[in-house]
């Protein structure tokens, strides 16, 4: 599946395409945080400033800079300040412990952090152990007027932590006061570095993704152009940002959405519901990304029906596979469409659901004009028949292909066909009539039973659409019979009376061949999640497997 041709990209990177936005629309309001407007020209200014300061500290061209903070105006105005001097951004979550932070600092060899005061005591732990030089800290009201950090402080609504004054600690608002840097800094799009993120894996450590500044620029425009195109309205959108800024799906529609095209972006700290609603009402916001659990907590909120969300047009979902009854669900309340985006850390965006044609049931949209697929045979590497599910490689000349220093890991996720290099998303799809990519199953977790390839995630939505249901993980346990039988492990609604396991077994019987119904059902209270929010079946199938193991070793 071969869409690239001939794609001219712009000679404008991101950060540069911003300050053009910045002389256009210099009064539009470039960023809403907390009620807090601010304009273009004075986001450019102070991200100069604080690119002028980063300058004077010593931080040049290439050296890596981690940033450590939740969505704030701070965060990108750090974002824009770092790529104007050419260094590379380092986004990580907010929420990492120290043991994780110094892994990445040490494996990605930032000298620079910045950080909030809430979380400063994780990089203090670390300070001494990895080759960091300075931290810069923020609290998240530092940039509103006084009478909101006020209000905020005499209410107990805004977290502050302490912070040591030291040398190496620096005051990111003080920063802002720096002359402004506006020397001509030359960048090579093709082989300096815009990025590096860190995945986030279940097993072992995260590994660190180099990004350079065309292959952020080529899916942007792909967004921008074929994506969005006419739909976007330059200068006049409005733009709800709620996925956390450190994720490639939520950087890279912040450029595309908001900062590229002259639009006002919502920027929220935390995914809190009430507040995503409000904030919408309230500024008439058109554009809309979120992940499905987000989209589902909307749905049940209890207050939805106070709240005047006419103005969403345009919803976007990523992060993981929409189940379709909140698809079916989200249509029926709003009249509004909910269209996939597809992608990963490696090979960035990849696929979207185009704008103003109705996506089909579990379709992960239709590859970008910057982006190479094939489907193939996991083993043979073969090019599957049309209409048939395989492992799902992706290419783009604009990408690099290789993990930060992991060569190892690099040999086992990239391959070379045909002389190009493909990154191997461990994705099973199938390619519709259409060329639209349908989403079958990560590889990891396709469940072999008697021969079948059994979709955990299937199982999943048939049970999650119990009444009772909340949550559900479905995993192999391995069975020397069968291969494997399904297992399911279910979390209830406080309130759920007299449900056992027989009733969600006969619920599943009602619903999927005999092959895929579980053989076992579990109840919990909760199910472990990554910090961005995933479900970790693998997590729970190791556990599973160890448990298997002891009790054989028992007997």
């Amino acid at each position: 599946m071969s869409n690239i041709g001939d794609h001219a990209l712009d000679k404008e990177l991101t950060f540069t395409r911003f300050d053009r936005m910045s002389e256009k629309y210099p009064g539009h309001t470039a960023i809403v945080f907390l009620g807090e407007r601010v304009s273009f020209s004075r986001l450019r200014d102070w991200s100069e400033r604080f690119a002028g300061a980063l300058a004077d500290m010593g931080i040049q061209k290439g050296d890596r800079v981690m940033i450590y903070i939740s969505n704030c105006i701070q965060w990108v105005i750090a974002y824009l300040g770092i790529q104007k001097i050419g260094a590379v951004i380092v986004p990580v979550s907010p929420i990492y412990t120290s043991f994780e932070i110094e892994y990445m600092v040490n494996d990605s060899g930032a000298e620079t952090i910045i950080c909030q005061d809430t979380n400063f005591c994780y990089v203090k732990e670390v300070f001494e152990t990895t080759g960091l030089k300075r931290a810069i800290v923020t609290n998240l009201v530092d940039l509103l007027p006084p009478w909101k950090r006020y209000l905020g402080a005499l209410f107990d609504k805004v977290p502050r932590g302490k912070v040591d004054r030291d040398k190496w600690v620096h005051s990111f608002k003080s920063l802002l006061k720096h002359a402004p840097f506006r020397d001509t800094l030359e960048v090579d799009p093709w082989k300096d570095l815009s990025y590096i993120l860190y995945t986030g894996g279940t097993t072992g450590f995260p590994k660190g993704v180099p990004g350079n500044h065309i292959g952020m620029t080529s899916y942007v425009n792909d967004v921008t152009e074929d994506v969005a195109g006419d739909y976007l309205k330059e200068g006049e959108d409005v733009y709800i940002a709620i996925n956390p800024l450190f994720h490639i799906m939520a950087l890279g529609l912040l450029m595309a959405l908001g900062l590229n095209k002259g639009n006002t972006t919502l920027l929220m700290p935390v995914p809190q519901v009430d507040a995503i609603l409000e904030t919408i009402q309230r500024y008439r916001a058109r554009w809309f990304l979120g992940v499905p659990a987000l989209y589902r907590m909307i749905l049940e909120n209890d207050r939805l029906d106070r709240y005047d969300l006419s103005s969403v047009t345009y919803c976007i979902c990523g992060g993981d596979v929409l189940p379709i009854e909140v698809f079916r669900r989200w249509k029926e309340r709003f009249n509004v469409t909910i269209y996939q985006v597809y992608g990963s850390t490696e090979a960035g965006h990849v696929s979207y659901s185009r704008i103003g044609r109705e996506p089909k049931p579990a379709t992960i949209g239709f590859p970008l004009k910057s982006r190479k697929c094939r489907i193939v045979d996991p083993e043979t590497l073969k090019p599957v028949a049309k209409g048939e599910s395989g492992e799902l490689l992706v290419t783009s000349p604009y990408t690099l292909k290789e993990y930060w220093n992991k060569p190892e890991e690099t040999r086992q996720s990239y391959i070379r066909l045909d002389g190009e290099i493909y990154y191997r998303m461990g994705d099973f799809v199938k390619e519709g009539e259409d060329g639209e990519l349908i989403y079958v199953e990560r590889s990891a977790d396709i469940i072999k039973h008697k021969g079948y390839r059994v979709s955990a995630s299937e199982i999943e939505a048939v049970l999650q659409d119990h009444p009772t249901v909340i949550g559900a993980c479905v995993v192999g346990v391995p069975d020397q019979k069968v291969g494997e039988r399904v297992k399911a492990i279910v979390v209830l609604k406080e309130d759920a009376r007299g449900v056992g396991g027989a009733e969600l077994i006969k619920w599943c019987r009602e619903r999927l061949a005999p092959y895929k119904v579980p053989s076992y059902i579990e109840f919990r209270d909760m199910l472990p999640k990554s910090k961005v929010g995933k479900l970790l079946r693998r997590e729970i199938r190791d556990e599973e497997r160890r448990r298997l193991s002891k009790q054989e070793k028992r007997a």
